[in-house]
């Protein structure tokens, strides 16, 4: 069993300030991330959303808010409906300058099944690295 989380890090060109709203807007969520009904970044909130797989199956994400400390950090459970596994999503952010160095963690992904690609620990990795790497940057750095 691999316990090792998954973590990927960038800097990004913009203010601390417009990453942490892009991270806990659900109108700007919407245009990076996920299309959430609501979203507020306090502890206990749960929300849900869904997912694509890769032969396009709709996964329900299930969330409950853990952490949330202002332009710090971001943490979030992270479940499937009628899917065993629980992980738990975490964003931390370090200013630079007028740059934001964003460090995404993402614990447990072990507990999914087996034997699902749409659960292997590549796939979580390839999605975060599209998210992360690319299209939270493309949308905070846009003028």
């Amino acid at each position: 069993m691999n316990t090792t989380p998954f973590t990927i890090e960038r800097l990004i060109n913009a203010p601390v300030q417009k990453v942490w709203d892009a991270l806990t807007d659900k109108t700007q969520m919407k245009e990076w991330y996920f299309d959430l009904s609501e979203f507020r970044a306090e502890p206990g909130f749960e929300f849900s959303f869904y997912g694509q797989g890769h032969k396009g199956e709709q996964y329900l994400h299930l969330c409950k808010v853990l952490t949330a400390e202002p332009l710090k950090k971001l943490s979030y459970s992270w479940q499937y409906k009628d899917i065993p596994g629980y992980s738990v999503v975490t964003f931390e952010l370090q200013p630079e300058g007028d740059r934001t160095r964003v460090k995404l963690t993402h614990q447990g992904l072990d507990s999914f099944p087996a034997g699902n690609p749409d659960f292997a620990p590549g796939s979580f990795a390839q999605g975060w690295t599209e998210l992360i790497g690319t299209y939270l940057p493309r949308f905070v750095e846009k003028v």
